[in-house]
């Protein structure tokens, strides 16, 4: 009896720790993400914009046989926290166009790698994002396009190049979103559109001269600047009852940024944009601020450069936009007010030339008048910096890659605009 009993209580301790085996197995199986279910609507949301046939980035991620291979890498890149491309600490929720992933998405890649990469029932499968004839912004109202191609060739540095494209406007127009669209993305860097409205002296070229228009003011210098594409960067898309103002007979300045990549390419880039159904309840206006008064000696690593604005009317700022060349280092914003608090509201501690972002703030600054807005730049012109174009050159401010800039360019509306003559900013620069 007592050997039976003994054989019995072993055979039921064996089953039942069986079957807490096969019940962890199943809990684990079921807790492993899928591709279909759990890990597409992460890619579609974050990351197709750029990873999809025909757009920048080397590899579409849009199906299962497309990422499948890729899942190791994506791994090494989410962990790091390199992709999706930010380079700003302020917390999420700060900037509407935030591409960070959140905890719980990165948790679910890791998974899903980390437990074989499964495919997961199709059923489950969202649709794929839609993007009309490759424009974000959807089927632009209006394009404008060079002339004519541009050889890029196949090996070699080229200087930046300018195009001027009219937009052939006979009445102003009120402008809800815009894009620019390269023509063939694998040279095409970055591209910078000024908007020259009517009458205005064909001034230097961009950034050639040492303080640019001010808000309120019109002509002279190549314009405003009113859309950009590179990498990292998303299109200008306001929000309804707000617009931009483009002036009949105003010509798009183009400044387009090539690389050659081995093999010769031809490019005619444009620009797409959608007009607003009615005139906007506030105008948004777009500038920049410079500091072009610098010298940066042969391996210096961290020569530090600043430039400032200062409000005349009460102000909201839409978004900042940091740009140095090769040597850019970091990036400091803050806002003093008149009250004497200091604020700092854009943090790129380490900035990369190869991504251009614009910060879009989730909620516009306010910067009342006579508050003033600092920008902070660092550059390391050292051996350390292995894009570095030369460490034992003496650098200064210049269009070129091999040149530097101190340049924030900044998207704005006034509260309570003043007569359209009147400035709205004062700028200031330090060494």
């Amino acid at each position: 009896m007592t050997k039976r009993y003994w054989l019995y209580a072993t055979v039921l301790a064996t089953l039942l720790l069986a079957l807490s085996v096969i019940s962890t197995t199943s809990t684990t199986t079921a807790a492993t993400p899928t591709f279909s279910k759990d890990v597409a609507p992460i890619l579609y949301k974050n990351c197709a914009v750029c990873h999809r046939p025909g757009d920048i980035a080397p590899m579409s991620l849009l199906t299962y046989e497309n990422t499948r291979p890729w899942a190791r890498a994506i791994r090494e890149q989410v962990i790091t926290g390199q992709m999706p491309p930010w380079h700003a600490t302020q917390p999420h929720g700060t900037f509407s166009n935030d591409r960070r992933l959140s905890e719980q998405d990165k948790d679910t890649l890791i998974r899903w790698i980390d437990g074989g990469a499964p495919q997961g029932n199709a059923k489950d499968l969202p649709p794929p994002p839609k993007f009309s004839d490759g424009w974000e912004i959807g089927k632009p109202d209006a394009i404008l396009s060079m002339a004519k191609e541009y050889e890029v060739p196949e090996s070699g540095e080229i200087a930046y190049q300018y195009f001027q494209v009219p937009t052939n406007f006979t009445e102003d127009k009120w402008v809800q979103a815009i894009e620019v669209r390269p023509g063939t993305r694998s040279v095409v860097h970055h591209v910078l559109v000024f908007c020259r409205e009517p009458g205005a002296k064909a001034g230097p070229l961009p950034y050639a001269h040492v303080v640019p228009k001010l808000p309120h003011q019109h002509g002279g210098g190549p314009g405003n600047l009113v859309a950009t594409t590179a990498p990292g960067t998303n299109a200008l898309i306001l929000p309804p009852g707000k617009a931009l103002l483009i002036k009949a007979g105003s010509v798009l300045l183009l400044q387009m940024h090539y690389t050659t990549n081995g093999t010769a390419a031809k490019d005619r880039s444009s620009v797409g944009i959608i007009f607003a159904k009615q005139p906007p309840q506030q105008e948004i206006r777009t500038n920049a601020f410079v500091n072009p008064l610098f010298v940066i000696l042969p391996g210096a690593n961290n020569h530090e450069v600043k430039s400032a604005i200062q409000f005349t009317e009460d102000t909201h700022i839409l978004g900042l936009i940091p740009h140095t060349h090769l040597r850019g280092k970091s990036w400091d914003y803050r806002i003093i007010y008149p009250d004497g608090r200091t604020e700092t509201v854009l943090s790129v501690p380490k900035y990369n030339f190869n991504w251009q972002t614009y910060y879009a703030f989730a909620k516009p600054l306010a910067a009342p008048k006579g508050a003033r807005l600092e920008a902070t730049a660092h550059y390391d012109n050292s051996t350390a910096n292995r894009f570095n174009p030369d460490p034992k050159a003496t650098v200064r401010w210049g269009d070129q890659t091999w040149e530097e800039m101190q340049y924030t360019g900044i998207i704005f509306s006034v509260d309570k605009p003043q007569d359209a003559a009147s400035p709205q900013a004062s700028r200031t620069g330090k060494k």
